[in-house]
């Protein structure tokens, strides 16, 4: 038995060395980037993903706002990117490097020609926190060319699953994602059912209706990210489980 779990340790290991390599080998883009909101990032909370106070979730202010060509209609929830300033000496702060953000929330287009359409597409526009913004660029610089590409997200603990609904309709947000960052599958079982496919709502809000009680069971999860990966994720919520609280998984991606 150990060295089966031995043997399994070590094949997740590799894959995720594997993720990080491809990811971060992943080629450079060529983008623009602003910022909302001050320091503090409260206007940053909430947002198109449904995460909610991104500091309860664990996101902090290393977040951004996607713009449509980069969203992919909520899909892209979830998944971390790369940036850095480029050629604006003016306002790229030197030596700066790079930063690493989560996208959690949706930059709407603009058609009025009175407005800045920096996140019309088919740009490709990152709507940083403030705090993030500084870090590579100079506040009064107002939007800046970057470059950015896909990278591995990196997370504490598992990843987590806020359960709110009724008796006859279930809703969970994955939250605290690693690797691949972004969701695109996901079920639901009980001990005593099959996997039960949650739709995609908004954002990372996934559902599934009343055709098998799931309250007062004990609730395990398959998900599937972006990269094609799929993980099962057993006896998540207890059977005493309640609406409006998160459960944590025992592993992550």
């Amino acid at each position: 038995m150990a060295k089966f779990q031995n043997s399994y340790t070590l094949s997740l290991f590799i894959i995720s060395t594997l993720l990080v390599q491809a990811m971060g080998d992943a080629p450079w883009e060529a983008g623009s980037a602003t910022f909302y909101g001050d320091m503090t990032g409260k206007e940053t909370m909430q947002g198109a993903c449904g995460y909610g106070d991104l500091f309860q979730q664990g996101y902090g202010l290393e977040t951004a706002a996607l713009s449509t060509a980069l969203f992919n209609n909520g899909l892209t929830c979830g998944a971390c990117f790369e940036i850095m300033c480029v050629n604006d000496p003016e306002w790229c702060i030197p030596n700066a490097g790079t930063i690493k953000i989560t996208g959690t929330n949706f930059c709407p287009p603009n058609y009025d020609p009175h407005f800045y359409p920096w996140c019309n597409p088919p740009r490709k526009h990152f709507d940083l926190s403030m705090p993030m913004f500084v870090k590579i660029a100079q506040a009064k610089a107002g939007i800046i060319p970057v470059q950015f590409r896909r990278t591995p997200c990196v997370k504490q603990g598992g990843i987590r699953f806020q359960l709110s609904g009724n008796p006859n309709f279930v809703t969970a947000t994955v939250l605290n994602v690693a690797g691949a960052g972004d969701v695109t599958a996901i079920s639901v079982k009980t001990p005593t059912s099959n996997w039960l496919p949650m739709s995609r709502n908004w954002g990372q809000l996934w559902a599934v209706g009343g055709q098998v009680p799931l309250i007062g069971q004990v609730l395990s999860f398959q998900v599937t990210t972006s990269d094609q990966k799929t993980l099962v994720f057993n006896n998540v919520a207890p059977g005493n489980w309640q609406f409006g609280q998160t459960y944590e998984a025992a592993g992550n991606f």
